[in-house]
């Protein structure tokens, strides 16, 4: 059963993130990365992992998608037009595609050796206390980093809108 409900939600998080990347109109595709951010968040419900689940719904798939609707919105983006593709692009876009991914398949599988596979539910580092141990131990420094650097994208956003206002 952990099979099934696995592939169908990986199924699901591929789609919607290939969703992302076609779609024209930028509330489309934060509503794709936003199925993105829910399937990934059963993902780790089936990995044992509740609390990053529980994280991954709140903290991504609620606020920061609500932060780039409103910055999509500030910035009053329309649909993106669609130009014409060239046709060597067109000929040699899907061949070379999976080429690429073959050559990376090979790599990976001559570099990583055999592994134990994974086990619904073993995972037990998820909890809370696990995860602000390192955040504020280890990984301080680059979650201030990125916290700024959210910060700047907002106030660069801000100035780019009210630019366009004037």
């Amino acid at each position: 059963m952990d099979v099934i409900l696995f592939l169908v939600f990986a199924i699901i998080a591929v789609l919607a993130a290939i969703n992302v990347v076609v779609q024209t109109h930028p509330i489309a595709s934060a509503v794709s990365l936003i199925g993105v951010m829910g399937s990934l968040a059963v993902l780790y419900l089936l990995l044992g992992a509740e609390f990053i689940a529980a994280a991954q719904v709140i903290v991504y798939a609620g606020a920061v998608m609500v932060l780039f609707v409103f910055v999509i919105m500030l910035l009053n983006a329309g649909a993106e037009v669609r130009k014409g593709r060239s046709f060597m692009a067109s000929l040699l876009g899907a061949p070379v595609l999976i080429a690429l991914l073959a050559l990376l398949a090979w790599f990976v599988e001559r570099i990583y050796p055999e592994s134990v596979g994974v086990h619904f539910g073993g995972f037990t580092g998820g909890g809370p206390e696990a995860i602000g141990r390192a955040l504020f131990t280890t990984y301080l420094l680059p979650f201030e980093i990125t916290s700024i650097l959210v910060l700047i994208a907002i106030l660069g956003a801000v100035v780019l809108a009210r630019k366009e206002i004037d």
